[in-house]
């Protein structure tokens, strides 16, 4: 991960609802749910960064409990899962999981080719029931783009260099595992 530089969180907030309108119609849209997440990890945490973000750490975001959009086939239990673990989920299930999970799939599968939007991260878990699960966890913890990074990595595309941006809330210096000299600020030193 390499942080680019502090934003403020007009500049995020006006970031999301850009790329996910809350009024947009289509099936199972969470924009609203995902708009009232950033707003209580805002008040909790504070303190925004514009980030960039590699393949690897992309593989490594805790994603809160998720049930397929409704999908017969719980795709993230309570405890959580990394994007990587989930995605290694869906290709084991295959197509059994696609048709247990209509909507979800159909999210995933219209995501594949769209262009790469701003992921939202968070250093600790978010103050809801579906991340009651992640207590205790911190390092890069899904707001939204869960649908986007399965997508992502299902068809390929992540970068293998720090060329995904991304926004996070929260101390930077909580987030784990980052390769050696990774994390650099450009605007300034480590």
């Amino acid at each position: 991960m390499e942080i680019v530089t502090a934003v403020a969180y007009s500049e995020v907030h006006d970031a999301y609802l850009r790329d996910h309108p809350v009024e947009r119609a289509h099936e199972a849209n969470s924009n609203g749910y995902a708009e009232e997440n950033i707003d209580r990890v805002d008040r909790d945490l504070g303190s925004w960064w514009r980030i960039r973000l590699s393949r690897a750490d992309v593989l490594g975001v805790v994603l809160p409990w998720h049930l397929s959009e409704g999908g017969e086939l719980e795709l993230v239990p309570r405890s959580g899962l990394t994007v990587g673990e989930a995605a290694e989920r869906i290709r084991a299930a295959g197509a059994g999981w696609a048709a247990a999970n209509p909507v979800c799939a159909a999210k995933v599968r219209l995501l594949r080719g769209e262009p790469f939007t701003p992921l939202l991260l968070s250093t600790s878990p978010v103050d809801h029931p579906h991340y009651a699960g992640l207590a205790g966890r911190s390092g890069l913890i899904h707001l939204d783009g869960l649908h986007r990074m399965l997508a992502w990595e299902l068809a390929g595309r992540l970068p293998e260099r720090a060329l995904l941006d991304g926004y996070l809330v929260g101390d930077p210096g909580v987030v784990a595992s980052r390769p050696a000299g990774a994390g650099r600020r450009r605007d300034g030193p480590a």
